[in-house]
């Protein structure tokens, strides 16, 4: 994580420039479009821009984008596209549907010379692992700055060279709780997890894409609004919640969800960011930065399942597997 932050944060300024550029030309609309947990990894940026200044931004699958289109996109518009593998096909085939309406592309992507890349207006290249998050940090962080709505971005940025190894210790610092967490209910018939704000898409895309996708356990995900709205019906004394606990704005409809539950069932597990120390970030930024904090927590829970199951994270049957 250290080597790949590092390779991450030397382009911040080619990143920095990007966000000028697009800013220079002017824009109506910020718009996130990929796949699965990729576009999920994205919006918690959606919420950021939403919560922090008055810029229109919007998201949705690229899956979705191609049958149903999406009636804000002009030729003033920018989208951000990521992809680990830069050659995801309904991502590529919205770039490309995209592209034709004239909307600028972005593309963040884990290899070099990948498709996505190629018909892309601009790219950015994170290599392999975390914390490709720190790309959008310093792209929508000097985007808002520039826009007048993030005036400490400067000092922001300066301490996010020091969020990777602040990351490395988040990862050890909650290694025996994974641990314990993978080994108590990797056996669990059906999981609840839950998450609110900037961390309803890592509940989600994480329920999905490691627990569903990786190791084949059954999940559901629910904001922790929306539990209050039907799936709060569910709670036994034996039934397995977990809930992701963010500092950002909607930390109150967490705690809500945490008294409720703490009520009902014996197996609730609550992963809090307030809970690990991060050298070098001021307090003050904490409020940004649940997402990549809760993913180097949870990365924990991924890695010791694996070896708990014997049940590999790569294993897949049917994911680009076979032809759906």
């Amino acid at each position: 994580m250290i080597e790949n932050g590092a390779y991450i944060y030397n382009q911040r300024a080619k990143i920095e420039k990007i966000a000028e550029e697009i800013c220079g030309q002017g824009f109506d609309l910020l718009f996130f479009t990929s796949s699965g947990g990729s576009l999920a990894m994205m919006q918690p940026f959606e919420h950021m821009i939403n919560n922090m200044s008055e810029i229109n931004v919007g998201s949705m699958l690229s899956a979705d984008l191609l049958l149903t289109g999406y009636n804000r996109l002009s030729d003033r518009s920018v989208a951000f596209l990521t992809s680990k593998s830069g050659d995801t096909k309904e991502t590529l085939r919205a770039a490309e549907h995209l592209k034709g309406r004239g909307v600028r592309l972005v593309s963040v992507v884990g290899v070099e010379e990948s498709p996505l890349e190629e018909i892309s207006d601009y790219s950015i290249v994170y290599k392999e692992g975390r914390p490709q998050e720190l790309v959008f940090y310093l792209l929508i962080g000097k985007i808002l700055y520039i826009q007048g709505a993030f005036p400490d971005y400067p000092q922001f940025a300066e301490e996010l060279r020091n969020l990777p190894s602040a990351l490395v210790q988040v990862r050890k610092a909650a290694d025996e709780k994974c641990k314990k967490y993978a080994a108590d209910y990797h056996k669990e018939p059906y999981n609840i997890w839950i998450g609110s704000g900037d961390l309803w898409p890592t509940a989600y895309s994480y329920s999905m894409c490691v627990l569903e996708e990786s190791q084949w356990i059954r999940t559901k995900s629910v904001s922790s609004p929306e539990f209050f709205h039907g799936t709060l019906e569910l709670l036994e004394e034996d039934v397995c919640v977990t809930l992701l606990l963010t500092e950002g704005p909607t930390r109150l409809l967490d705690e809500r969800v945490k008294r409720f539950a703490g009520q009902h069932t014996k197996k609730l597990t609550c992963f809090d960011t307030k809970d690990y120390q991060l050298p070098g970030i001021s307090k003050c930024f904490r409020c940004y930065l649940s997402p990549v904090v809760m993913a180097a927590v949870l990365q924990r829970i991924s890695k010791n399942i694996e070896v708990i199951t014997n049940h590999s994270l790569d294993i897949r049957r049917y994911y680009r597997k076979s032809d759906y």
